[in-house]
């Protein structure tokens, strides 16, 4: 099997996104494609546990992507050796009336990971500068000084608007997150594939909504607009990852592969060493204990 590199996914240049590959062949089977997944996923979770003693970092993984990118099933999978109090995974809807009443980073500041913790953004800060530049119109709810009509909204807002998405993610990486980036890179071939399983296969009616084909039809605009954003925003403290994302199963083991290479970096995450005085007395605390 095909060795996977995480630098062959990350963003360091400008990309286009429509020269890079939506599926990626390493001559493998789907179990061994999980095989590979499982091995990953044990050793991220026994390093949650290290970093849990070593209280210095926490994980932000920001995970984008369009509508059956799969997007939830790639968490489900990824997190799911995880001790369940590790990692806590966030979905951002529209925001409600008491987050409309603050600025569009407060919810996302309020949900940033702990110490030794891994939060999970499923979708994430980013939707307010793709849904919304795909539909300007949602701008209008956040009651904005100056912004009474869409035509208020100019080139320059949305350069801002980047620039306060770079700065929040350098504060909260300068104070200790640890943050990767990754867009599913899906083909609209595969996803009218996906949109018809959900039509055909009972089980998965629930998941279809009128909206994802309204959605499908701003395909082109989103493209547009995800390319612009990753390449604005992708930093050597913040990078974005292109994830192929045709293959569920290449894409799970691609991001998890990512996450393990990534971390290994942080070389001082370690577990405390016990304390001199302790370490001195051991055998009269194991007496103690022994005599109760």
């Amino acid at each position: 099997m095909k060795s996977i590199n995480p630098d062959d996914f990350k963003v360091v240049d400008k990309i286009n996104l429509s020269k890079l590959p939506t599926n990626l062949e390493i001559g493998a089977s789907d179990e061994k494609k999980e095989d590979k997944l499982k091995n990953v996923t044990e050793k991220l979770s026994a390093l949650q546990d290290v970093m849990y003693a070593h209280n210095k970092y926490g994980v932000l993984i920001c995970l984008q992507g369009m509508d059956t990118s799969g997007k939830d099933s790639l968490i489900r999978e990824v997190f799911k050796e995880f001790n369940s109090r590790g990692v806590v995974v966030h979905s951002f809807k529209t925001p409600n009336s008491t987050e409309l009443e603050h600025d569009y980073l407060w919810r996302h500041y309020l949900v940033l990971p702990e110490k030794g913790k891994f939060a999970v953004f499923n979708r994430s800060h980013y939707e307010n500068v793709l849904v919304t530049r795909v539909h300007p119109e949602y701008i209008l709810n956040e009651n904005l000084p100056g912004i009474e009509d869409v035509a208020d909204i100019t080139p320059e807002f949305w350069e801002n608007r980047m620039e306060q998405i770079n700065n929040f993610e350098k504060h909260i990486t300068q104070n200790g997150t640890i943050m990767l980036k990754f867009f599913l890179h899906l083909s609209k071939e595969e996803q009218r594939q996906r949109l018809l399983r959900r039509l055909e296969e009972r089980e998965h009616n629930w998941k279809f909504s009128v909206g994802d084909l309204k959605e499908r039809d701003q395909w082109d605009n989103y493209m547009h607009f995800y390319e612009e954003a990753i390449n604005k925003t992708s930093s050597e403290h913040a990078p974005w990852y292109v994830v192929p994302a045709d293959d569920k199963e290449m894409a799970r083991y691609i991001v998890a592969k990512i996450i393990w290479e990534e971390m290994q970096k942080h070389t001082d995450i370690k577990e405390p060493e016990m304390d001199d005085k302790v370490k001195a007395n051991m055998e009269l605390y194991k007496e103690m204990l022994e005599k109760e």
